[in-house]
């Protein structure tokens, strides 16, 4: 009896031994389950990384290309073929229109693979690329990859410039397309050119 005593004292090594060895099991346990935090987004007025990545629509896409021609909108979701980035998907596509009058790339992202981004894109039918990030190396650069190496869902906006000029975190997936309609008009992106 006075043996177990010792041992169960808080300062005894074998006890701290134990305590580190169950932290360590809740942790493995709550990330495999997905419950995993990332680093902060980029904040407003933030220079955009410097990104490259393979599209759904076999082409790829570089900052370098993008910034001084035009703004960007950047839309980061799950995982495809799920409910919410189904919706998310599909309320740009439903609100292309609305968006084509800025002068604005539009894209979503994800850390899924090309392959699936692609099928996920012909699926919905979209008019627009899926940015593919298999290795979650933008994702974190962007501020939105979680340990589960699926990123957050976090939209920005872009400025010609290459500047973050809006940060949405908290998406209404259903009608993020028109939202996003809305918030070009008031952060007064420069409307489409006309061909």
């Amino acid at each position: 009896m006075q043996e177990f005593r010792s041992y169960g004292k808080a300062g005894h090594p074998q006890v701290r031994v134990f305590t580190k060895v169950c932290l360590a099991m809740v942790v493995c346990v709550i990330g495999n389950r997905g419950i995993a935090v990332a680093a902060e987004p980029l904040k407003v007025g933030a220079k955009v990384p410097e990104f490259e990545m393979q599209a759904s629509d076999g082409k790829t896409y570089a900052a370098k290309d993008i910034v001084g021609q035009r703004a960007m909108v950047i839309a980061w979701f799950p995982a495809a073929n799920t409910r919410g980035c189904t919706k998310e998907c599909k309320s740009m596509k439903e609100s292309g229109q609305l968006l084509r009058k800025f002068d604005v790339a539009v894209f979503t992202a994800s850390t899924d693979a090309v392959d699936v981004n692609a099928k996920f894109a012909e699926s919905l039918e979209l008019d627009y690329p899926i940015l593919c990030d298999p290795g979650g190396k933008h994702a974190k650069l962007f501020g939105v990859l979680r340990d589960n190496n699926k990123a957050n869902r976090v939209t920005f906006v872009i400025s010609k410039e290459g500047k973050v000029l809006a940060v949405i975190d908290k998406v209404k997936t259903e009608t993020h397309g028109e939202d996003l309609a809305k918030l070009l008009k008031k952060l007064e992106i420069a409307p489409a050119k006309k061909s």
